[in-house]
């Protein structure tokens, strides 16, 4: 016979499938927070949002995991505006 969840379980499975809406995961203990990760990893659920709630709690356990694996932020680039884009248009003539 299977034995039953734990509460911690149910609980970690709970924050799993509302981490969207969670705002901030640094009360958490830090094996717990290791814990959802991984579930979060296993389950595919890793984004860019929630990749910066793990970020953010700023615990070591969690930054070097992350680092362990080469996940990385991405970076999105600053695209000019328009107005850069006139006076740049403006230049070129000139070069």
């Amino acid at each position: 016979m299977r034995t039953p969840p734990s509460l911690l379980s149910l609980t970690i499975d709970s924050a799993l499938l509302n981490l969207p809406s969670i705002s901030d995961l640094s009360p958490l203990p830090d094996h717990i927070l290791l814990d959802l990760f991984l579930k979060t990893l296993r389950a595919g659920k890793l984004n860019e949002k929630v990749l910066n709630l793990f970020v953010a709690t700023g615990k070591d356990e969690v930054l070097s995991l992350i680092q362990s694996l080469n996940i990385r932020q991405t970076l999105t680039p600053v695209l000019p505006t328009s107005k850069f884009c006139l006076k740049i248009s403006g230049v070129l003539p000139f070069l």
